[in-house]
């Protein structure tokens, strides 16, 4: 017992005497010789085109003469471009439709397939198969489904009464028509993600509560979603970022039309850098979004944190 306790206490000792130049020989210099090389290459990728882009947003310029600085110009171009409150309405109304009725479809589709013995490897393949049509084929095809002449939805519309409807060509139906896509391209990805959440719950929580006499639905409100709430609120937050960020889908459906009834921020991010050749407004609203994505991811997370389990 006393040498264990001479060599306890003698080891933060030695510990503190080691000197810069012994912690060299021991590998220290070798350790930093073979990260320096990965760190340099992640700074260069990752930080290198935020900070350029954060120097282009002081910067007038078309990336072939000169760049000249201009301050805060850029930002005050882009605030008062009278695009802007169109585009930001159109992508909080993007984000709140995907939100009310895009975020849920994963979340049931993954407790269906969970309930599933036998058949729901054949479900989980069906409900993933959008996530590996590339989005461009994948666009191109709900365009053909969205046509008002031969489209596949008008047609069955049609078996109703209804119709037709000039899905992408109306200012009303063209927003609601791009989320359907969007929900549909990416509910297999994500259903997956909380299909692996579930693997975690206890299946004796399920036990006790098909003893108490709970049906499917019961199970779900009160041992599926409490113990997967820290996932279904970092998803919510992915979510969220993401479609603020909406870009393809406009872009290859509408262009941003009709009527600039599609126009989301990164689509006038876009015009701005590659239509008219600014690339500093298009950096500055860039940064302005960034900004506000950071404030709200903080927001949300002290919003949550409470019912977060992570």
């Amino acid at each position: 017992m006393a040498v264990l306790t001479r060599v306890s206490t003698a080891h933060p000792a030695t510990q503190s005497r080691r000197s810069p130049a012994t912690w060299l020989r021991s590998g220290g210099l070798s350790s930093i010789l073979f990260a320096l090389p990965l760190v340099l290459t992640f700074l260069y990728f990752s930080w290198g085109p935020i900070v350029r882009g954060l120097v282009l947003s002081f910067q007038k310029t078309n990336l072939v003469t000169p760049a000249e600085w201009v301050g805060m110009s850029n930002f005050s171009y882009v605030l008062t471009d009278p695009q802007l409150p169109q585009a930001t309405i159109n992508t909080l109304y993007f984000a709140l439709l995907a939100l009310i009725f895009g975020f849920p479809v994963p979340l049931f589709l993954a407790v269906f397939i969970s309930e599933l013995r036998k058949t729901g490897w054949l479900y989980n393949v069906i409900s993933y198969l959008p996530a590996v049509v590339p989005p461009v084929v994948a666009i191109l095809l709900w365009k053909y489904f969205y046509d008002p002449g031969s489209g596949v939805f008008n047609a069955i519309l049609d078996w109703f009464g209804l119709g037709p409807y000039a899905w992408l060509n109306s200012p009303n139906l063209a927003m609601p028509a791009i989320v359907l896509e969007a929900t549909w391209a990416g509910a297999g990805a994500t259903s997956i993600i909380y299909l692996a959440a579930l693997t975690g719950v206890r299946n004796e929580l399920y036990e006790a509560a098909e003893l108490d006499g709970a049906g499917i639905w019961r199970r779900v409100w009160h041992v599926t979603i409490p113990q997967i709430r820290g996932i279904i609120l970092i998803m919510m937050l992915l979510q969220l970022i993401g479609t603020f960020q909406v870009f393809t889908e406009p872009f290859l459906f509408t262009g941003g039309g009709p009527d600039n009834a599609t126009t989301t921020i990164l689509l006038l991010i876009y015009r701005y850098a590659f239509i008219n050749g600014d690339f500093g407004a298009a950096t500055a609203l860039s940064v302005l979004l960034a900004l506000v994505l950071c404030v709200l991811s903080v927001v949300y997370h002290f919003l949550t944190r409470r019912w977060s389990t992570t």
